[in-house]
């Protein structure tokens, strides 16, 4: 394998605090948590950035305007950015290294990009966003793009600010050369031309389903990298309306060095930008930051 700098993505950052709150999940996801218990963000970041990894991403992935409405929460968005962002940025502070990457997450709903409005629209209600945390955080992480016009929506406001852009698509669970839609991840190729993003990645999605996705973006001649989430699948009872995160069921042969096995054979096809998703935590992380180190790759 070819030595390498890395850069070492955290893990599940909204997962990871639904676990540790102990509450019961609600449709809000983590931003219900981070309402309640915000000193639960800092601890998150501290644990991964102790755990090696070299990036803090932001818990805003759901915490937009058209998904706090539904709860009648669209009005505490500035604050609630504000306590994510603060967080990251502390943590990365007191640890003395990293980035501080901000999350914007699809509009509406998760996998479900046929319930997302089309990218004109879409652009508009994510300029607000994009606004706000790229005038703090050091790069831009749009994740989770199901369809080709659900990534050309995101890419169209976030291109326009000064920072670097990263988008990560998702893909079948079981065919990872297909995003969610069913379209064809190859596909994606021309919109990543027009908008120029600084990365492009694939996350939470099943790790063997990954691994053929990252095969197909290796083609594209951009930076790329991958993280993966620790379910089983995305089931039917997630994709209705106001899921609850407890309607999937995490994998129990993902054990720290089970997923490594995957991340190095991204690695190996090139990728420079890895780390996990969802039910892949601090414990993940560190597996894979000692490994790296020890096969003589540089964690940046």
């Amino acid at each position: 394998m070819k030595r390498q700098e890395i850069t070492l993505l955290d893990g599940s950052i909204g997962q990871e605090l639904v676990k540790r709150s102990g509450d019961r999940p609600t449709p809000l996801w983590s931003t219900s948590v981070m309402m309640d218990k915000p000193d639960l963000v800092a601890e998150v970041h501290g644990d991964y950035f102790s755990a090696g990894s070299t990036v803090a991403t932001t818990n805003t992935y759901s915490v937009l305007y058209d998904r706090l409405k539904t709860a009648g929460l669209e009005n505490d968005r500035f604050k609630l950015w504000d306590v994510a962002i603060d967080a990251a940025i502390s943590s990365r502070n007191y640890c003395g290294y990293g980035i501080v990457a901000a999350s914007i997450g699809p509009l509406r709903a998760s996998y479900r990009p046929d319930n997302c409005p089309p990218a004109a629209e879409a652009e508009g209600l994510y300029k607000e966003i994009v606004k706000v945390l790229s005038a703090k955080a050091d790069l831009l992480l749009i994740e989770t793009m199901s369809s080709i016009d659900q990534a050309d929506g995101a890419l169209r406001a976030a291109i326009k600010c000064e920072k670097p852009v990263w988008i990560a698509f998702s893909v079948d669970d079981f065919d990872g050369s297909k995003l969610r839609s069913g379209e064809s991840l190859s596909k994606t190729e021309s919109i990543l031309r027009e908008h120029k993003p600084d990365a492009v990645l694939i996350n939470c999605s099943r790790p063997e389903a990954v691994t053929d996705a990252v095969k197909v973006i290796a083609k594209f001649d951009f930076r790329f990298g991958a993280y993966a989430n620790g379910f089983t699948k995305i089931n039917e009872d997630f994709l209705k309306e106001s899921p609850t995160v407890d309607a999937l069921e995490r994998r129990k042969d993902l054990s720290p060095k089970e997923y490594l096995k995957f991340v190095l054979q991204w690695i190996n096809l090139g990728a420079t930008i890895v780390g996990g998703c969802c039910e892949v935590g601090p414990e993940h992380i560190k597996v894979i930051a000692e490994e790296l180190t020890n096969l003589g790759h540089k964690i940046v």
